[in-house]
């Protein structure tokens, strides 16, 4: 079986990967996160995961272009549905590609962050299998969390603290309760 599997960052990469590949899957990537603010923590992230993919052999798509302003459009005056709206969006473009290119089925490792809402992402995934004609592979990787996360320290790898959207970077830095930075 071949997977696409959509991938928000190298360390988030590492046990899905793992155990993909031990279910004899074939796996290759795709980075695809409008959603991740400044540029220049998207790039970090991008180049943590062609470091890390060409060290385990795994073949990504890196689409052109940081389409930044389209994630901004579909959540501003809607920041309440920012999560489910951006899962969308990244599946949706996984969905597509999966399809195009001839993949028996799709997934993303936003199903390894135990800070994910897995049902929706879940919900989101069996609709856009429906609508693209393939399937959507849901495997819940949440307890591989510490594994995933202490090999990635071993390879020195860049760990970013935050989802990547504005909003997930305001809430690691202010606290409402006191209107000031939490640092």
């Amino acid at each position: 079986m071949r997977l696409l599997l959509h991938i928000c960052c190298a360390p988030c990469t590492i046990y899905p990967l793992n155990i993909l590949r031990g279910q004899k899957i074939e796996v290759h990537g795709l980075f695809y996160n409008p959603n991740i603010h400044p540029y220049s923590e998207y790039e970090k992230r991008k180049d943590a995961l062609r470091k890390y993919a060409g060290e385990a052999g795994l073949e990504v798509i890196f689409p052109h272009g940081y389409p930044m302003e389209d994630f901004l459009r579909m959540v501003a005056f809607r920041e309440n549905e920012r999560c489910r709206d951006c899962y969308y969006s990244r599946l949706k473009y996984t969905a597509s590609v999966a399809q195009s290119e001839g993949f028996d089925c799709f997934s993303t490792t936003l199903l390894y962050s135990k800070y994910q809402k897995h049902e929706i992402i879940r919900q989101i995934g069996e609709r856009l299998a429906e609508e693209h004609g393939i399937e959507f592979h849901y495997q819940d990787f949440r307890e591989g969390w510490r594994e995933g996360i202490e090999i990635s320290k071993r390879l020195n790898m860049y760990r970013q603290k935050y989802c990547g959207c504005i909003y997930s970077e305001k809430d690691r830095f202010f606290r409402e309760d006191l209107k000031v930075p939490s640092r």
